[in-house]
């Protein structure tokens, strides 16, 4: 069976801690499955995001535009469209956007995150819904 989410209809958030979007466009709620979640972040100009990890979930990047860093653990690589990255489990990383343009991403975690982000000190983030 076929089952399509409009766009429009995909449930959209925005970062509380910078100017970042996300989209869901694979969770339990958009397509009933938990053996796969996935999103498309937008970091704009500027924006960062705090160092965490992923227990139990490998985690992929498919970079679809702009050009941003990519950190982790201690490694800085930069990144531009057309480029995919998978990260291992519990593997420290945050990105940022040091470039005047958007930098626009997919993340896929396979299997779902089954557990919370893990945030390495206090600084953290949150979505919350858009407007």
């Amino acid at each position: 069976m076929v089952k399509l989410q409009k766009h429009s209809k995909l449930p959209r958030l925005h970062s509380t801690r910078d100017t970042r979007d996300r989209v869901d466009l694979v969770t339990a709620e958009t397509f009933g499955t938990t053996d796969l979640k996935a999103d498309r972040i937008t970091y704009h100009p500027g924006d960062t995001a705090a160092a965490h990890r992923h227990p139990d979930c490998k985690h992929f990047f498919f970079v679809l535009e702009g050009e941003g860093i990519l950190h982790a653990d201690d490694d800085e690589i930069k990144l531009a469209s057309g480029d995919v990255v998978m990260l291992d489990e519990d593997e420290v990383h945050w990105f940022e956007n040091r470039s005047d343009a958007d930098f626009e991403f997919i993340e896929l975690w396979v299997p779902a995150p089954p557990t919370p982000t893990v945030w390495i000190s206090d600084d953290h983030c949150t979505w919350a819904p858009s407007i």
